[in-house]
């Protein structure tokens, strides 16, 4: 396992938990004692290292190289049933940008989230998990066949931002990502948007137009990155903790600044420490928005979503 700089404290406990047992088992001696107080030791410590998080952490742990990813909640979920679909039947098949049908709890859903990669050689196949215009159209491809089959639509969000290439402009990053907007607002099905770990920009909100725009505890959403607005305002990178404090992007300030709809918690320590707990609340948070989602009449809801999105944000009207 990976560890950051601020979880120093529980490697150390862990590295003596396995120490101890390495004894115990040399020396044929009963730790067991010894052992459950670490164990509760790193308990404890977890809980202190998460109730003195600072943003600029939490952005860290949502880059955490252990934590799962777009396919891992899928697979997870589906168990089995996911059947990915690709192409946007125009330029190509974008890696970053993956999505297709599967069954949870019996009910079919319409998944659809940037990948990342978990390896080197993943991450550079996946672009990094940063889509191209192509992957917002197959995204809305997907989405659209959703519609007509009146299939639920679930977004999971990780991405530090759409593709800044050249290329990615040559072929419309703008419009693709607009369109997104655009069509996702009056799409007839439910749609729940849940960001797992990074979302940043335009990239994530290609895909986050949502009845229902989730976060998990160690994420962040905002139009730019820490770094990238360090980089802007300070020409330093050396900025980053105070951009990312200032940018109120952690999920409690999403949330009451109403920008988003709900915090899904995570395992003590972040969803990399127990990946399977964290998919089973993601799980349970599905089952609960879906079931009243798919009761409300689809143009109350389209109303309703329209309505969420507009009362965004203060301003004020000068004559």
């Amino acid at each position: 396992m990976n560890f950051l700089d601020f979880e120093k404290p529980v490697q150390e406990l862990l590295d003596q938990v396995e120490k101890v047992k390495q004894v115990g088992e040399k020396g044929k001696v009963d730790t067991t004692g010894t052992v459950k107080d670490l164990e509760d030791k790193i308990v404890e410590t977890r809980k202190q290292i998460a109730d003195k998080l600072t943003p600029w952490q939490k952005v860290q742990l949502s880059r955490h190289p252990d934590r799962p990813y777009t396919l891992d909640y899928i697979e997870a979920l589906t168990q089995g049933t996911f059947f990915e679909l690709h192409g946007d039947r125009n330029v190509k098949d974008d890696k970053a940008m993956v999505g297709g049908l599967g069954k949870v709890d019996g009910h079919s859903i319409m998944f659809i989230g940037q990948q990342k990669g978990s390896t080197t050689k993943m991450r550079q196949y996946r672009n990094f998990g940063m889509p191209n215009p192509e992957g917002y159209r197959k995204a809305l491809r997907l989405m659209k066949m959703a519609e007509k089959f009146n299939i639920p639509i679930v977004t999971l969000i990780d991405t530090p931002g759409a593709y800044p290439g050249l290329e990615g402009e040559e072929r419309g990053q703008a419009e693709a990502i607009a369109r997104n907007l655009f069509e996702m607002m009056r799409l007839k099905v439910p749609v729940i948007c849940i960001i797992i770990g990074e979302g940043a920009s335009g990239g994530a909100l290609g895909i986050g137009i949502g009845d229902k725009v989730l976060m998990l505890e160690n994420t962040w959403y905002s139009v730019i990155s820490p770094e990238s607005c360090s980089s802007i305002l300070w020409r330093s990178w050396d900025f980053k903790e105070k951009a990312a404090e200032q940018l109120k992007l952690t999920p409690e300030d999403m949330l009451h600044n109403k920008l988003i709809d709900g915090i899904i918690k995570e395992p003590l320590g972040g969803a990399h420490v127990n990946p399977q707990e964290a998919f089973a609340f993601v799980r349970e948070e599905l089952h609960k928005q879906l079931e009243k989602l798919m009761k409300a009449d689809p143009e109350k809801r389209i109303q309703k979503r329209i309505a969420k999105f507009c009362a965004m944000g203060d301003f004020e009207e000068k004559k």
